[in-house]
């Protein structure tokens, strides 16, 4: 089964699919080592993707979007992930996370005042989950908004911020009501250029280099009332709503990595000689990428259903956390095994398998830990 051609996709989708591979490997691929050694993706191919239509793909004409269904968004994130270097490209985080707290759950007001601006690559968004002290249990949120008049001070301090340097503005999970735990809890819109918002430094991490990851400050900082996402309270309500569509990118963009480090190191055996054969003429290669062509085979089939039941609202918490967890500790072991083909040489960062091996690692981090997945999914046996 390869990657493009699945009985999920329509024909249109796939012409999308062109356009979206083209676009990463005329516009990102070559400049992906400069941008490294920046720390940082430009504004400015933000706003080309959304020139060419790659953001936000399922949101609908009246908020500015193309209308399309959630098959796009996986196709963008899937090429994405296929392109080298692309695991620093956090389009997905605004396509398929942040767009949709937005458009789900948010007042109309909200939606007209930022998702067109997110379409066009104009805005750039965040979600502020992760705290010093509260990583994969959100419960264990200490930021906190309280109500003053028409305004909520929120105060506090996130970490690990994906699009910290570059965001507008920010959805901050933050405590509401203290004293209730998780029924406590509440998401708002906190625009970055508000008094007593912070930005702390551009977080240095040993992959996804050219991805602005950041700390954040809240002191005081005032938002007014209409800056609620939903109703107060039912932040976490909202979170466990959205968090297997955001485990299902995170999961898509991991098995196209695993197929992209697959395909260049099929490439790179039957190029490269030892012994005076090719190395894909020797059993063990030939053996350990036929184990691998099979893993993918099956990802993709298991991710394509896991689409359909997104798509159509049947995507359950515990099938989000299954696939998450498989894919992307899958994609560690294949990574690795395709590096170790490259030799001395799959440790070079001139060889674009090291930068995916790198890369690949977050992926059984963030969006949950592969630990806190497994426990999920055991209190469902």
């Amino acid at each position: 089964m390869p990657m493009t051609s699945r009985s999920v996709y329509s024909s249109d989708h796939e012409l999308f699919r062109d356009n979206a591979r083209r676009f990463y490997r005329e516009e990102l691929e070559p400049n992906i080592e400069q941008w490294e050694n920046d720390g940082i993706i430009p504004r400015e191919f933000w706003l080309k993707a959304g020139e060419n239509g790659l953001l936000c793909c399922g949101i609908p004409e009246q908020y500015g979007g193309p209308g399309g269904d959630f098959y796009y968004n996986m196709i963008s994130s899937e090429e994405i992930g296929y392109a080298i270097g692309g695991g620093s490209c956090s389009f997905a985080l605004q396509s398929d996370i942040t767009a949709y707290y937005l458009l789900n759950h948010a007042s109309e007001a909200l939606k007209q005042r930022w998702l067109p601006g997110m379409v066009s690559g104009e805005i750039i968004s965040a979600i502020a989950m992760t705290e010093p002290g509260a990583g994969s249990d959100l419960q264990g949120t200490r930021a906190t908004a309280v109500r003053d008049g028409d305004e909520y001070v929120i105060n506090g301090q996130k970490t690990f911020i994906t699009n910290g340097q570059h965001c507008d503005f920010v959805i901050v999970v933050c405590k509401t009501d203290p004293e209730k735990g998780s029924k406590g809890m509440s998401l708002i819109v906190v625009e970055t250029d508000r008094p007593g918002f912070e930005r702390g430094r551009n977080l240095d991490k040993i992959g996804q280099k050219a991805a602005d990851t950041s700390e954040m400050f809240f002191a005081d900082v005032r938002v007014p009332v209409s800056n609620l996402i939903g109703e107060a309270g039912k932040g976490f309500a909202y979170l466990m709503d959205e968090l297997p569509r955001e485990r299902l990118t995170v999961s898509y963009r991991a098995w196209a990595e695993a197929q992209r480090a697959f395909d260049v190191t099929v490439d790179y055996v039957k190029e490269r000689k030892a012994f005076g054969k090719a190395l894909f003429e020797f059993q063990n290669t030939a053996f350990k990428l036929a184990e691998i062509k099979t893993e993918l085979t099956a990802g993709w089939a298991f991710l394509d259903q896991c689409l359909v039941k997104i798509v159509d609202g049947t995507l359950t918490a515990e099938q989000g956390a299954m696939i998450k967890l498989w894919t992307t500790e899958k994609e560690g072991r294949i990574v690795d095994d395709c590096l170790q083909l490259f030799g001395g040489y799959g440790y070079m960062r001139e060889y674009p398998i090291s930068r995916m091996y790198t890369d690949a690692r977050i992926r059984r981090i963030y969006g949950g830990t592969s630990e806190i997945m497994k426990l999920f999914i055991s209190r469902h046996i």
